[in-house]
């Protein structure tokens, strides 16, 4: 809920920035985004029904987290994070080991931020399997906090 001007909360990067992050049968909530060459169109109102789902069964929007799966440049898969399974809902099990680091700055760096993620896995002398945007804060809130934060997660 919107207070203050703030739907958000504020993002704090120590725990995600170059981290290791195991996730045993982490659960989420599925939907569905159409995009045009990766730029989403409905994120917004599909972000509000998800919660909504969440916030009717009583269940936690587990660290604000919601990740983006850019399947194509025609839609996007997004991943609420939950505390249970939540009915009338598409539940997902995500379970693995992610690289994630964060990147501060404008959406249109994506390009740059991902190629800079590819080489940090590289150092490490890590495979990205599958990755994941967590978009941190919508555009507003961002504005509001003077930091947009995005974080790249790459299953290994």
């Amino acid at each position: 809920m919107e207070q203050n001007g703030v739907c958000c909360p504020k993002f704090n990067p120590s725990p995600w920035d170059n981290k290791i992050i195991e996730w045993n049968n982490k659960r989420f909530i599925k939907g569905r985004v159409s995009t045009i060459f990766y730029m989403p169109i409905n994120f917004g109102s599909k972000i509000v029904e998800l919660i909504k789902k969440v916030n009717d069964s009583g269940a936690i929007f587990q660290d604000a987290m919601c990740l983006s799966d850019h399947a194509s440049k025609w839609s996007m898969d997004i991943y609420v994070a939950v505390d249970k399974e939540i009915p009338k809902a598409d539940n997902v099990i995500i379970s693995g080991k992610f690289l994630s680091k964060v990147y501060e700055g404008k959406f249109t760096e994506t390009d740059k931020w991902c190629e800079d993620f590819k080489k940090c896995a590289t150092d490490k002398g890590l495979s990205i399997k599958r990755w994941y945007m967590w978009y941190t804060t919508c555009p507003k809130c961002a504005k509001k906090y003077g930091k947009n934060y995005v974080v790249i997660f790459g299953e290994i």
